[in-house]
């Protein structure tokens, strides 16, 4: 298993941005332990129907605020009361700010009585948590995923899990710049056009070519906008059969180790109907057909052995802009213009398109 330090990626084990971590069903009343980021945190939801996720252990005498079936504060229904959390151990009770708000037996609360709390939002039936090693709160704003979820005539994603993969994240991005594995494993044809355009925290991905599956006809192009907002997740813009909306998540449990989920919305009409069993039928099976897509990188990934140094050629896209992109998330907030700078703009892999040529 490699770690950041071996790929030389800066200062930091984990990256900073936004972070999916489980569908929005997992967080309940109920706290629920979860290990990101190589540590052990708890997942719960307040009275109001926010989510919260804060460190695991009390400060107190170092108790698993989640794992506990036996205590009376849980017994009694006293484990979550509003929005707080209580330890199942000695009752301290800890607010949305991570500061012990109520010690059940004295008066006298330390101020060194705190949890480490994590920016989270819902969005999109999906949990989102903000993570920086600085600290620090949220520079960026969180997508909205193309305003698709819940617009009329889409049907909205299911979120498959794709498993823990002892592979670093950056094996993951390096996929925005490989242009030779679409042709093997995702069954493109005909290419028409590949490039990779980097904007400061963002990294597009255009793509033009036939495919085997996902187009109706032999003739059609299947046309995808696909980037990172940061280094978590992945959003793509699918014309094909149906106009779709990808998401694909990367989020570290340890230094090494990835935790996988993909997502799909699906256009089914233009909203001036109402959405069919059949419509949704339909999207389940277009999203199977790019999940098991997905599955092939997959496979892929939870096979290969680290790739520290890529041995590139001319022909493949550009992994050393990619990775030095990636960089940027790895090393304090203010060094970031300086991995942007090295790599802005628009790189040209390949372009059939008349009257237009490479790079």
């Amino acid at each position: 298993m490699a770690t950041s330090r071996d790929y030389g990626l800066g200062d930091f084990d984990f990256p900073r941005g936004w972070f999916m971590i489980g569908a929005a069903s997992e967080a309940t009343r109920i706290p629920a332990a979860i290990r990101y980021f190589g540590k052990d945190l708890v997942l719960y939801r307040g009275e109001s129907g926010t989510p919260y996720v804060v460190d695991a252990y009390c400060p107190h005498m170092g108790a698993h605020l989640a794992r506990n079936s036996t205590s009376y504060i849980v017994r009694d229904g006293e484990h979550v009361e509003g929005e707080s959390i209580r330890c199942p151990f000695h009752g301290w009770r800890f607010g949305t700010d991570g500061a012990c708000n109520h010690i059940p037996y004295s008066d006298f609360i330390p101020k060194a009585a705190k949890l480490q709390t994590y920016p989270v939002i819902e969005r999109a039936g999906i949990l989102w948590l903000w993570h920086d090693p600085e600290g620090l709160a949220p520079d960026v704003e969180l997508a909205n995923f193309g305003g698709h979820y819940g617009e009329p005539g889409w049907v909205e994603w299911k979120i498959d899990y794709m498993g823990d993969l002892n592979s670093h994240g950056i094996e993951i991005v390096d996929n925005m710049a490989d242009f030779g594995h679409f042709v093997p494993i995702h069954g493109a044809t005909d290419w028409q056009y590949f490039a990779n355009d980097f904007k400061e925290g963002h990294l597009h991905q255009y793509y033009s070519a036939g495919h085997r599956t996902l187009t109706a006809n032999p003739e059609d192009m299947l046309v995808l906008d696909t980037w990172y907002e940061g280094p978590g997740f992945l959003q793509s813009e699918m014309a094909g059969t149906f106009d779709s909306f990808i998401m694909i998540a990367n989020t570290p449990v340890e230094d090494g180790v990835t935790r996988s989920w993909h997502a799909l919305m699906v256009k089914v009409h233009d909203g001036s109907r109402e959405t069919t069993a059949e419509d949704r039928a339909l999207a389940l099976a277009y999203q199977e057909g790019s999940r098991l897509a997905f599955a092939q990188d997959v496979e892929i990934w939870a096979n290969k052995r680290a790739c520290l140094n890529p041995l590139a050629i001319p022909a493949d896209g550009p992994y050393g802009k990619v990775r030095t992109w990636y960089r940027q998330f790895y090393n304090p907030r203010d060094k970031a213009p300086e991995f942007q700078a090295r790599v802005n703009g628009l790189h040209v892999t390949l372009d059939k398109r008349p009257g237009h040529k490479a790079a």
